[in-house]
């Protein structure tokens, strides 16, 4: 008769700490981190990150897929989609009818985006109006130092990029808060309520143009200084691109330097590792499909979101280099869509069911569905593909999790793999867990991000 020890062994389930998993891998999920850490601080916006991804592309021997173009197992290539995605793959020596194995992870984040007229004086003060985009909580964006990143096309069509606020000596930008001593009537709101869209103005200046006649002195000045530095009058902010985020770097978190802090964890954890995962796969036998796309946190919506045909225009460019029927294509192809999970907060552990949870240091997370309440919004993988991942995961020794987006009546939330799923294509997600999700400073645990890089890397490979 077995002992109750060694039969919990064989029939119960706990997923490990991946220190205690593979305690000989801690040196290098250290030096993993260091790139991912740098990729965080090179692509602040999507924009940028396309940028930094394209130059790491490059560096890694991938062409601009070309369409018509003659294509051969190895070959690597990539296409970017309006400065705001982009695509990579690598050739596989299998046909392109037995199916793609596709990595999506989104590279757009929550901020703070200029209105078309952002510039006012008021007060003597110098102020941005914004309009956020994504899911924040405004209230963690107030009294916290930001830069200014983005584009803008002067009156003559010339494209000038601007980011302020993250070099040594560069200013930074700041929404200001209410003082305790005056708090009174705010503290009456409801924490939501606490700071209002309306009052995430920034304060970008303070000092009057030298002329005491002028009017509204102190915009006139700032206004004075964009355009000797970039060129660009106020009607140039009708046509820019610039948002405000975070100005702090990614920095390890802990005295054991066993977490990584930083702003856009939120999905660049899954971009960064994802597309290392395809830079690094040489001669697979399925063609490699890694997708970093933009407007997630918005739905998915307008021609950079997976809700356009961009990704589907892609692969059916890349089926006509090869004869290949599109159809079959997509019904033979598997996706993990690459977005992170909520990690459980023993601080707000109401909010959390514990046992269906995911936690920090426990590995990449399997998530079956997301969604909201009744699973609406969600892809819901079936049971074969649960059983893929997981044989996968296992087979290649990777430490894995699973669990759901906190309790079932809290909230929700979704991914692209709705999108992919919509296209015959089946598709689980799979992430990085996340402390303080969607606030300016999220926080990761290395090994988390390790492991998450070693499972795209797997399926990357992978000959089934």
């Amino acid at each position: 008769m077995e002992n109750a020890k060694d039969l919990a062994a064989k029939l119960l389930y706990k997923a490990p700490h991946a220190a205690d998993a593979q305690p000989e891998r801690m040196a290098e999920v250290q030096a993993f981190c260091e790139g991912y850490k740098k990729f965080l601080d090179q692509g602040k916006t999507e924009r940028e990150a396309v940028t930094y991804s394209e130059q790491l592309l490059k560096e890694a021997g991938y062409r601009p897929f070309v369409r018509g173009m003659q294509l051969q197992p190895g070959d690597k290539v990539y296409y970017i989609n309006r400065e705001k995605c982009i695509l990579a793959s690598t050739i596989g020596t299998r046909p392109l009818e037995d199916g793609l194995h596709i990595n999506a992870a989104h590279i757009d984040a929550p901020r703070l985006d200029l209105k078309p007229m952002p510039l006012y004086e008021k007060d003597d003060l110098a102020l941005f109006k914004t309009h956020y985009y994504g899911g924040i909580r405004k209230y963690q964006w107030v009294a916290t130092p930001l830069a200014l990143h983005g584009v803008v096309y002067k009156n003559d069509g010339e494209k000038v990029e601007i980011r302020i606020g993250e070099e040594a000596g560069d200013p930074v930008f700041c929404i200001t808060d209410l003082l305790p001593h005056l708090a009174a009537d705010q503290n009456k709101r409801t924490l939501a309520d606490g700071v209002r869209g309306e009052e995430l103005n920034i304060l970008v200046g303070s000092l009057p143009f030298a002329d005491e006649e002028a009017t509204e002195r102190i915009k006139l000045y700032t206004m004075q200084l964009l355009n000797e530095k970039y060129g660009i009058t106020e009607r140039d902010f009708i046509r820019a691109e610039v948002e405000a985020v975070p100005a702090a770097r990614a920095a390890d978190v802990g005295f054991d330097r066993g977490l990584v802090g930083g702003y856009a964890q939120d999905d660049r954890s899954c971009a960064y590792t994802a597309l290392m995962a395809e830079i690094e796969c040489t001669n697979p036998a399925f063609t490699t499909l890694c997708v970093l796309t933009d407007k997630e946190e918005i739905g998915s919506v307008g021609y950079t979101g997976l809700s356009s045909d961009f990704m589907l225009n892609y692969i059916r460019k890349l089926a006509a280099c090869t004869g290949a029927d599109v159809v079959e294509v997509l019904e033979h192809s598997r996706c993990l869509s690459a977005d992170v999970s909520a990690a459980y907060d023993p601080t707000f552990s109401d909010a959390f069911e514990a046992r269906n949870s995911t936690y920090v240091n426990r590995g990449v997370a399997l998530i079956k569905y997301t969604g909201s309440r009744g699973k609406g919004g969600t892809n819901d993988a079936n049971a074969e593909m649960m059983d893929y991942a997981v044989r996968m995961l296992d087979k290649a020794g990777v430490v894995w999790q699973t669990g759901e987006l906190g309790k079932v009546d809290q909230g929700g939330g979704g991914t692209v793999a709705l999108m992919i799923a919509s296209l015959g294509v089946d598709t689980v997600d799979l992430g990085v867990p996340v402390l303080s999700m969607h606030s300016p400073f999220e926080v990761t645990a290395k090994a988390d991000v390790y492991n998450t890089y070693r499972a795209f890397a797997t399926f990357a490979a992978s000959e089934v």
